[in-house]
C-alpha cells in the first residue's frame, strides 16, 4: 500500500476530481434549470428543456452524494468543522434542492398554467442557489473561515450566516453561476433545436462572457487584496494527524506562490481563458458536443486553479492560523484511505461506464414534435 503522505496527495486529487464530476454532471442539470424560465416562454418550450435532464439529473446526484461522503471519510475534521461553520448555508442549498425532485416529478401532472409556472420557479431555485452557495463558500474559504480548535480537538466556529455574505465571497458565488449556467447553456445548445436552442446560445455567449470577466476580477482581487496562508513550520507528511502541531503566517499574493513554485500549474488557469471562448465559437458553429467537452475543461480549469491557489490547504482558519486545516492534518487514517482506495478504483470506473452508456442511449434533440408525441410520458 501507499505511504501515507501519498495517500494524503491522492485523496486530495479524489476530491478535486469528485468536485470536478459533480460540476461537470450535475452542474449542466443544475444550468438547465436556472435557464428554464428564460429559454423557454412556451409551455411546450419549457418541457422541452426539461426533458433535456429529465432522464438523468437523479443520476447525476450520485456525484453529489459521493462527494460529501469522501470528505466525510477521507477528511473527517473538515467535514465537521465545514458543517457546522456552513449550517444555514448547507441548509439553504437542500432546501432549494428540494424543488428539483418534486418538481421534475409533479410539473406536468396537472395542466394549468399557474401550476406548471410555480414549478418552473421552483427549479430554477434548485438550479441557482446551490452553485450560488457553494461559490460563496468557496470565497470564505480563500478568505479564512473563523473557527479554532481547543486542546481536545473540538472545534468552535464564531462567525455568523451573515458574515458569509462578504463583498469577495459573493463574487466568488457570481464565478460559480456562471460557470454552471454557461456549461447548462452549452448542454441545452447540444439537446435542444429552432427557438430553444437559439436562445440558449445567447445565454451561452452572455454567461461566457460574465464567467471570464468574474473569473478574472476574482483573481486580481486575490492577488492584490486577500492574503494567503503559509505553513511556517516544518511538517511531516507522514505524521498522525493533529491540527494544532504546526505555524501558520498569513501573507499577501501567498494564494499565488504555488504557481511561481510550480509553473506548469499556470496551464489551470490558462484553460479557462482558452476554453471558455472555444466552446461559445464551437456553438456559433454548431459544434455543440465539442462545445460541451470544452466547457468541462474549463470546469476542470476553474476548479483546479482554486483548489492548488489553496493547497495543502483545505480550510484555513481566520482567527486562529494554527487551527487551520491542511491536506496533512485533516484527514483520516491510512488504513482508512487505503480501503477508500481501493472502493473507489472498483466503484467509480463502474459509475462512469454506466453514466456514459445511459448518456449515449438516450442522446438526440429533444423536439417539439416529441414532447406532442409522449405528452402523457415526458416530464
Amino acid at each position: 500500500m501507499f505511504e501515507y503522505a501519498v495517500l494524503k496527495i491522492i485523496w486530495w486529487l479524489l476530491v478535486g476530481v469528485l468536485l470536478v464530476g459533480f460540476a461537470i454532471m450535475d452542474g449542466h442539470d443544475m444550468g438547465v434549470g436556472t435557464l428554464l424560465p428564460f429559454v423557454g416562454k412556451t409551455d411546450d418550450e419549457r418541457r422541452v428543456v426539461i426533458n433535456t435532464v429529465g432522464p438523468h439529473w437523479d443520476g447525476n446526484q450520485v456525484w453529489f452524494i459521493t462527494g460529501g461522503g469522501a470528505i466525510f471519510a477521507a477528511w473527517p475534521l473538515v467535514y465537521a468543522t465545514a458543517f457546522s461553520g456552513f449550517y444555514w448555508a448547507m441548509l439553504a442549498v437542500l432546501w432549494a434542492l428540494f424543488f428539483r425532485p418534486v418538481g421534475f416529478d409533479y410539473r406536468s401532472k396537472i395542466d394549468n398554467p399557474t401550476w406548471r409556472k410555480t414549478w418552473d420557479w421552483g427549479l430554477f431555485v434548485g438550479g441557482a442557489v446551490p452553485p450560488l452557495i457553494f461559490g460563496v463558500a468557496f470565497g470564505n474559504l480563500l478568505q479564512g473561515v473563523p473557527f479554532h480548535f481547543d486542546n481536545n480537538l473540538a472545534s468552535y466556529y464564531t462567525g455568523s450566516f451573515w458574515g458569509l455574505l462578504n463583498p469577495f465571497a459573493l463574487l466568488c458565488g457570481l464565478v460559480s453561476t456562471a460557470m454552471i449556467t454557461f456549461h447548462g447553456g452549452v448542454y441545452l445548445s447540444l439537446r435542444t433545436e429552432g427557438t430553444v436552442g437559439f436562445r440558449s446560445q445567447r445565454a451561452v455567449y452572455l454567461f461566457g462572457t460574465l464567467l471570464i470577466l468574474t473569473f478574472t476580477l476574482a483573481g486580481i482581487w486575490l492577488w492584490q487584496a486577500i492574503p494567503g496562508y503559509v505553513i511556517d513550520s516544518s511538517i511531516n507528511p507522514n505524521a498522525l494527524p493533529n491540527p494544532l502541531g504546526k505555524s501558520v503566517i498569513r501573507e499577501t499574493g501567498a494564494w499565488l506562490s504555488n504557481y511561481q513554485r510550480y509553473p506548469a500549474t499556470m496551464l489551470l488557469p490558462l484553460t479557462v481563458y482558452v476554453m471558455v471562448p472555444f466552446a461559445m465559437l464551437l456553438v456559433s458553429r454548431g459544434k455543440n458536443l465539442a462545445a460541451f467537452v470544452a466547457s468541462s475543461l474549463a470546469i476542470v480549469g476553474i476548479i483546479g486553479t482554486a483548489g492548488f491557489s489553496m493547497f495543502p490547504f483545505v480550510m484555513p482558519s481566520s482567527t486562529d492560523f494554527g487551527s487551520s486545516l491542511t491536506v496533512w492534518d485533516s484527514v483520516s487514517s491510512q488504513l482508512t484511505l487505503g480501503i477508500m482506495l481501493v472502493a473507489t478504483l472498483i466503484f467509480m470506473p463502474i459509475i462512469i461506464i454506466y453514466t456514459s452508456w445511459a448518456y449515449k442511449v438516450m442522446a438526440g434533440k429533444v423536439t417539439l414534435a416529441y414532447i406532442k408525441e409522449n405528452d402523457h410520458s415526458a416530464y
